[in-house]
């Protein structure tokens, strides 16, 4: 289900600093998730969303993008992707996210798009543009198995088609990478999988792979998590309860090893664990007195 929903305010700032994305600012254009990842903390009671199926389209969004823009005295990364995923399929027709970068090119403004989808693909013109400012895009990747991504992400298109976005956008010029987050305890945290992911990321042209060894878990997202886990994965919530408890980071057991086996086999393939993010250029010196 989708309806149209009248947003205050379009741009949040970041607390900075951020030490993964370089984000400055976040933008949602839409609220809740076509994806529907059986994973995302979105779904949490601090977010505020009853359903998080109902998809709101903000349609002021581009207005107010418009007049926020404006009142931005400095420059500073817009991230979109937090909350929602700005490629989801009803983006084909709605076209907010297209749109939008259209609005922030024109304005100069450095872009990161997170997402887990290759229509971005179709605005990789726009990106080619922004790109003379800054324009990074990252996919998340949690697992090298597209059978078990369709179990833990439904909505999204599978990873094999990430990767090819990603090596079109690569051969693009466009600075593209992998965020490897979340690592679901017990399901992906073999070091096959990590490895698998750091060798068709390199494979694919990325030009970082951004890791995190843990999953989020917290009150309604915890209880919607479980309920998928005992639907696919039977046996495997009680583990969960038992190694986490109420925990709202629960890092993979072995963390420290996976990422020590993980860094040294990044290291060798060339491959950032961070990503190079924006400055912006210093301001005009002020005269002295």
């Amino acid at each position: 289900m989708t309806h149209q929903i009248q947003a205050r305010v379009l741009l949040s700032r970041v607390r900075q600093p951020d030490p993964w994305f370089g984000l400055t600012y976040v933008m949602n254009l839409y609220r809740g998730c076509q994806h529907q990842c059986i994973y995302c903390d979105s779904r949490s009671e601090c977010y505020g969303i009853q359903d998080f199926a109902d998809i709101g389209i903000k349609a002021n969004a581009l207005e107010l993008l418009e007049r926020e823009l404006r009142r931005k005295r400095r420059k500073g990364t817009i991230g979109t992707g937090a909350m929602n995923d700005p490629y989801m399929p009803l983006e084909k027709t709605a076209r907010l996210t297209g749109r939008a970068l259209r609005i922030l090119a024109a304005h100069e403004f450095p872009v990161h798009v997170m997402t887990k989808s290759d229509l971005v693909l179709r605005d990789i013109d726009v990106l080619q543009d922004i790109r003379r400012t800054y324009a990074a895009v990252t996919f998340t990747i949690t697992t090298a198995d597209d059978a078990l991504g369709r179990v833990l992400e439904p909505g999204a298109p599978l990873v094999s088609r990430r990767l090819a976005a990603l090596r079109r956008l690569a051969d693009a010029g466009i600075l593209a990478g992998v965020a490897m987050m979340p690592v679901l305890p017990f399901l992906e945290d073999t070091e096959e999988n990590v490895l698998a992911i750091a060798r068709l990321a390199m494979d694919a042209g990325a030009h970082y792979l951004l890791p995190s060894f843990a999953v989020t878990l917290r009150d309604r997202q915890r209880e919607y998590f479980y309920r998928q886990l005992d639907a696919s994965f039977p046996g495997l919530r009680q583990k969960y309860e038992a190694c986490y408890g109420e925990r709202y980071v629960c890092r993979v057991p072995l963390a420290a090893q996976l990422e020590h086996v993980f860094l040294e086999t990044c290291d060798r393939l060339g491959l950032a664990t961070r990503m190079p993010v924006y400055a912006a250029a210093p301001g005009p010196q002020l005269p002295l007195l």
